[in-house]
């Protein structure tokens, strides 16, 4: 008896388990976009936020993966200002502007803060190529989409 019920125990639990593990998602499962909200100029946080966006997330199959650069971050993709360049970054000779470069010619988009560009007075002319003025519809679109996760720099 006590075999029995030890042995009806264990496939309940198995079962239990296999209910509870996660799904293994197939190649024809689509992956949820990413929205990174980047804020500041800092260009260690900055270049973290790019690469995790583009090698993490874009190059992983994540749909769509955007950067919307916002406060301070909008004089990051000024093509007029060189930026330091810290960790990982600096061994590769990549600039925060090379990198949003990468990272759009690989399909990414970066749209910038109309008002924080303008607080900073630059305008789309001041950008690196491929740069987008992000009006609050685009931004609501990709931040408000069912499929979109969000992550914060």
């Amino acid at each position: 008896m006590l075999k029995r019920l030890i042995r009806t125990a264990s496939i309940l639990l198995a079962m239990v388990i296999a209910l509870a593990a996660p799904t293994a998602v197939t190649a024809d499962d689509a992956k949820p976009g990413l929205f990174v909200n980047l804020t500041t100029d800092d260009t260690w946080a900055a270049t973290k936020a790019i690469m995790f966006a583009h090698e993490k997330a874009l190059k992983n199959g994540h749909e769509p993966v955007v950067i919307w650069m916002n406060v301070r971050a909008v004089y990051l993709a000024d093509k007029k200002r060189p930026s330091h360049i810290h960790g990982m970054m600096a061994e590769k000779g990549a600039s925060v502007q090379d990198m949003l470069a990468g990272f759009i010619a690989d399909g990414g988009k970066v749209l910038m803060c109309q008002a924080c560009s303008a607080a900073a007075g630059l305008t789309i002319d001041d950008y690196i190529d491929g740069v987008e003025m992000g009006a609050w519809p685009v931004i609501e679109g990709y931040l408000f989409a069912d499929d979109m996760q969000t992550l914060s720099w």
